[in-house]
C-alpha cells in the first residue's frame, strides 16, 4: 500500500463535508508544524508533526517553510472543444458584444462547427494539454462540460473525450462530466427553440444518462428562456441527473430563482442576478459559482460576491476556461479578482475555490479539505503565509501538487 507523509507544514484548510455558507467561509483550520499522513491516497491522520503516528512513508515530503492547502477545484469549465477564436476576441476589444458576435455567425456556433469536425482523438488530446496546465496551478479536480456538438453524435463524442479524461489510468486530477446540450441552439434548429428542447428530452438526455453528472443550460434571453430551461431541468432531475444553470449572465432573466425552485447544485456566472435571485440561492443551498476571469475578459462587472456572502450563500470559484468569452484557467488570476474586484477575503476565496468548489461539484464528501478520511488531495505553496496567493497578482505560488496521495507536479 503506497503511503505520504508531509511534515512541518503550516496547514490551511477549510472543515467540513458540504459548502461553507456565508461568513462561514472565512473560517479556515491554521496550524503551524502540521503533518499529513495518507495511505492509498486517503488521509489517515491530520494535526501536529510531533503527534503523527508514524515518520515512515513511501514518499516523504518535509514541507517546512510551505503551506498545505487542499487542491483546488476548477468547478466550471469547458475543456473539450475544436478550434480556437482568437478573432472574436480581437471584435470584443474594438467593441463587438458577445450576443452580436454570435448574431453574425462566430460565437458557440463558430466553435460547434469545429468540434463536430473533430475527432475523438483530437478533443482527447487537447483536454490533456489544458489539464497538464491546470494541475501545474494545483488543480487536483476540474469539472468538464460539453455542448460544443449540439447534436446527438457530436454530444456523446465530446462526454466520451471527457470519460476518457477522466478514466485515465494516468489521469492527474478528478475530473467531473457535464452534460450541456442546451450551450445554444443549433442553427439547423434556428427559429424552433422548443423542438430543440424537445430533442433533447427525448433523445440526447437517455442516450447521454450515466454518461454525465450534471444537466446544464444556458439560461438566458433569446438562448432558453426560463420556460424552456424549467422544462429540460426538470426533465434531467427525473432522469437523476444533477442540475447546473448558466443564470444571469448578460441580463437579468430569473435563472438564479430558478436554480432555487429546483434544488440545483449550483447556478454561475450570475453577474446580473436580482436580490431576489440571491435570496431563493441562499435559502436552497445552491452554491453561487462565480467566474471572474469571464467578467474580465468581457468587461462585464464583477458578480456581486458580497452579496452573496451577506445573504448566507456559499460562493465558490472557477475559471470558465471555453475557446470564446474566457480563453484562460489561470487560477493565480481568479484569486486576484476576487480578492480585488470582488471584494472577497483571501480566506473566502480559498474555500471558494477548494471545499465550495467541490461542493459545486458533487464531491465535497471527498474533496476540497484536509480531513481524515478524504482524498489527499494536496497543494504546496512556495511560501509560508497564504495571503501571498493574491498579493503575487496573476503568479503561480503552488510547488507541490499531489492528487490522491500521488505528487503530480512539481514548479521549481
Amino acid at each position: 500500500m503506497a503511503t505520504l507523509l508531509i511534515k512541518n507544514a503550516t496547514l490551511v484548510t477549510p472543515k467540513g463535508k458540504n459548502s461553507l455558507k456565508g461568513y462561514e467561509m472565512n473560517k479556515l483550520h491554521i496550524e503551524n508544524n502540521a503533518a499529513l499522513f495518507a495511505r492509498d491516497g486517503i488521509i489517515e491522520y491530520v494535526g501536529p508533526t510531533s503527534s503523527c503516528p508514524t515518520s515512515n512513508a513511501d514518499e516523504i515530503i518535509d514541507a517546512q517553510g510551505k503551506v498545505m492547502l487542499p487542491g483546488f477545484v476548477d468547478s466550471h469549465t469547458h475543456l473539450i472543444f475544436g478550434g480556437f477564436r482568437p478573432d472574436e476576441f480581437e471584435w470584443r476589444m474594438k467593441g463587438d458584444s458577445y450576443m452580436s458576435i454570435m448574431e453574425r455567425g462566430g460565437g458557440i456556433q463558430s466553435t460547434v462547427n469545429a468540434t463536430r469536425e473533430a475527432s475523438l482523438k483530437e478533443l482527447v488530446k487537447k483536454g490533456e494539454w489544458f489539464i497538464n496546465r491546470m494541475v501545474d496551478m494545483g488543480i487536483t479536480t476540474v469539472e468538464a462540460k460539453s455542448g460544443y456538438g449540439l447534436s446527438l453524435e457530436s454530444e456523446l463524442k465530446m462526454l466520451e473525450a471527457i470519460n476518457c479524461l477522466a478514466e485515465n489510468p494516468e489521469r492527474k486530477l478528478k475530473v467531473i462530466s457535464t452534460f450541456l446540450g442546451a450551450h445554444a441552439v443549433p442553427k439547423e434548429y434556428k427559429g424552433r427553440t422548443g423542438e430543440y428542447v424537445d430533442l433533447i428530452i427525448k433523445e440526447m438526455l437517455p442516450a447521454v444518462k450515466g454518461k454525465a453528472k450534471f444537466c446544464d443550460i444556458f439560461t438566458e434571453k433569446n438562448v432558453f428562456e426560463i420556460e424552456d430551461s424549467r422544462r429540460l431541468l426538470t426533465a434531467a432531475k427525473e432522469m437523476g441527473f444533477d442540475l447546473k444553470l448558466h443564470a444571469d449572465e448578460i441580463v437579468t432573466l430569473g435563472g438564479a430563482e430558478l436554480a432555487g425552485e429546483l434544488g440545483a447544485v449550483s447556478a454561475d456566472h450570475l453577474l446580473h442576478v436580482s436580490d431576489e435571485g440571491i435570496k431563493k440561492m441562499a435559502e436552497a443551498g445552491t452554491v453561487a459559482t462565480l467566474l471572474p476571469l469571464t467578467a474580465f475578459s468581457l468587461k462585464e462587472p464583477f458578480a456581486p460576491a458580497r452579496k452573496f456572502i451577506e445573504a448566507g450563500a456559499a460562493v465558490a470559484l472557477a475559471t470558465d476556461l471555453n475557446p470564446g468569452s474566457c480563453f484562460s484557467g489561470s487560477i493565480p488570476l481568479t484569486i486576484a479578482l476576487a480578492c480585488i474586484y470582488m471584494n472577497m477575503s483571501v480566506e473566502e476565496t480559498i474555500t471558494a475555490l477548494t471545499l465550495n468548489g467541490a461542493a459545486a461539484c458533487g464531491i465535497a464528501d471527498k474533496t476540497g479539505s484536509l480531513e481524515v478520511g478524504k482524498d489527499a488531495d494536496v497543494v504546496l505553496l512556495h511560501f509560508d503565509n497564504y495571503k501571498v496567493l493574491p498579493y503575487y497578482v496573476g503568479m503561480n505560488c503552488v510547488e507541490t501538487v499531489i492528487s490522491e496521495g500521488k505528487i503530480v507536479a512539481r514548479n521549481h
